[in-house]
């Protein structure tokens, strides 16, 4: 996961689990793991994301695929409202307005 500068992965992850732990754990169990009760983002490269998930009281690491790649740092939000909006609809969630 060495795709994006240091400095860029920490903002987006502080970003996600910081105000968007929920949406996290959306994508987490619509994607990788239906069970985890816990996500926390710790990385992105141009192809997929990575969480750090918590299942039946132990870590584990998934990789969830953007939908599309990432070429830049301004897509790699429109890569993850797309996972969360994929997820929704996978999962029967309505996404807010």
């Amino acid at each position: 996961m060495t795709d994006f500068d240091s400095q860029v992965v920490a903002a987006v992850t502080a970003h996600m689990n910081d105000d968007h732990a929920a949406d996290s754990l959306l994508i987490v169990r619509a994607f990788a793991e239906p069970g985890a009760v816990e996500a926390r983002m710790t990385g992105v490269d141009r192809e997929a994301g990575e969480w750090v998930v918590v299942i039946d009281g132990r870590d584990h690491t998934v990789r969830i695929p953007w939908l599309e790649p990432v070429t830049d740092r301004a897509g790699l939000r429109t890569a993850v409202v797309d996972l969360y909006k994929a997820a929704c609809t996978r999962l029967g969630v309505d996404t807010p307005s």
